[in-house]
């Protein structure tokens, strides 16, 4: 029951922490965003901002390495490994909402009586969607922990992943981050701030897909490597062999 409970708590922090973050990137009255005014230097505001996106990527990419996890498991039982991960997901995204400094300055700022507005904004809605299906159509609730929860109150087997080619899946490799990268670069306003975020947000995106794809050439063997050369990574292939 303990674990059962610490993974619906982890989930609920992990889903708090995505949200969270989310509505800060975009331009809403009732809430503090992150195209707010500028509170301190730029050179102070960009080197806070990096540290807070290297800490979310260290987090992120390094729990993830196999490695690391053998050695955790050491620590905290195998079974809440995923919880834990989703827990400190969560806690890193939030320390971004809560800690990221603002940089004053318009690349564009689209007025919301355009059709140009509209068009960015349903695209923004739309990537942050798509995200969210692709999480479904893998294994959402093992992905964020609760189905190793459940099962181990109902002192049931967890059943082993395996790859699969499902919708999204069949096309592209990671249409999780794709929905990610159109969710911070679709927007009818992007500060400064909100430029920095993207950039770097991108640039840690390609670099985790890079270990990651590596991790799973090595647990999947030729059946990923064949995968690799027939599906794009972000993109559609669109000319194959």
């Amino acid at each position: 029951m303990a674990v059962f409970i610490y993974s619906i708590f982890a989930y609920i922090v992990g889903l708090v922490g995505q949200v969270w973050f989310i509505l800060y990137l975009g331009d809403w009255d009732f809430l503090k965003t992150i195209h707010a005014p500028q509170q301190t230097s730029t050179p102070l505001a960009i080197l806070v901002d990096i540290l807070l996106v290297l800490l979310f990527a260290l987090q992120h990419s390094v729990m993830a390495r196999q490695w690391f996890k053998s050695k955790i498991t050491k620590y905290i039982p195998n079974i809440t490994e995923r919880s834990t991960y989703v827990t400190l997901s969560g806690v890193a995204l939030l320390l971004i909402v809560l800690y990221w400094q603002p940089i004053d300055g318009y690349v564009w700022r689209v007025k919301d009586t355009t059709t140009l507005w509209w068009v960015l904004t349903a695209m923004m809605i739309f990537g942050w969607l798509f995200s969210l299906v692709a999480t479904f159509v893998i294994n959402h609730f093992e992905l964020f922990g609760l189905q190793q929860g459940y099962f181990h109150l109902k002192n049931r087997t967890i059943p082993d992943s395996y790859f699969q080619e499902r919708l999204f899946y069949k096309f592209i490799r990671h249409p999780i981050q794709l929905g990610v990268l159109m969710g911070i670069w679709f927007t009818p306003v992007m500060s400064y701030g909100h430029l920095l975020l993207s950039l770097l947000f991108t640039i840690y995106i390609f670099v985790g897909l890079y270990y990651e794809e590596r991790d799973l050439v090595v647990e999947l063997g030729d059946d990923y490597i064949e995968y690799k050369q027939r599906v794009g990574m972000i993109f559609p292939k669109i000319f194959k062999k």
